[in-house]
């Protein structure tokens, strides 16, 4: 029955063992030069990758004569040191009474001011209303007549008078000269004027109210009569 069997001849243009064994050993040579020069092409690119990068860091640094980056331009990139927190609430505080400092001493010295301006008008509010009471005394002694002024009581007037004055005085209470000064309105209140040969133009002539300055302030100016 072996015998009877007939071997088939293969068809036509079918490919043979012979054929698939070369055809596949092509076929890995071909897939094993496409590797290598795939991987020759990842590496030059590869390697030219590195290069931009590499100018493209040099770009823009200002490079000495010698080529290297000088030192001040490496030391801008240079991390600042962070600050221990026990510095920094040192500083705080020592910057806070610095200004605590700085205010009071702004407050002492406005206080200080206002206190004075305060002590200056409160004194000038006194003068003002002692002032009636000299002239009261000032009028009182003109009219008395030359005979009694030798009497007890016009030198004990007198006597009160000068203690009086010689207080106000001390205090920095002066009266303003006024007769055959030049007018100044701001010492002198002109409340008539009169033709007078013995005087010059705008000489005051005469003095029917005496003033008072206190310390460099007007307390009460002189009524005065003005020559023409």
């Amino acid at each position: 029955m072996a015998d009877n069997i007939e071997e088939k001849e293969p068809l036509k243009g079918a490919p043979t063992d012979g054929d698939m064994e070369g055809e596949s050993a092509k076929t890995q040579e071909e897939v094993e030069g496409k590797t290598a020069q795939e991987s020759a092409a990842e590496q030059d690119v590869k390697e030219s990758d590195e290069q931009v990068l590499s100018e493209e860091d040099t770009v823009g640094e200002d490079t000495g004569e010698d080529g290297n980056v000088p030192k001040e331009r490496k030391s801008f990139f240079k991390k600042k040191e962070k600050k221990d927190k026990k510095d920094e609430k040192i500083e705080e505080l020592n910057d806070r009474l610095i200004r605590q400092m700085a205010e009071f001493d702004n407050f002492r010295k406005r206080t200080e001011k206002e206190k004075a301006q305060m002590f200056e008008i409160g004194a000038k509010d006194i003068v003002e209303k002692i002032l009636p009471v000299v002239d009261n005394f000032e009028r009182g002694l003109a009219t008395v007549p030359e005979a009694e002024k030798e009497s007890a009581f016009v030198q004990g007037i007198e006597l009160v008078y000068k203690q009086l004055m010689k207080a106000l005085e001390d205090a920095g209470v002066k009266p303003i000269e006024a007769v055959g000064k030049e007018f100044d309105p701001n010492f002198h209140n002109a409340v008539m004027h009169a033709e007078d040969e013995n005087f010059g133009e705008n000489i005051v002539a005469e003095e029917f109210q005496k003033g008072y300055m206190y310390r460099d302030s007007v307390v009460r100016h002189s009524m005065v009569k003005v020559a023409n």
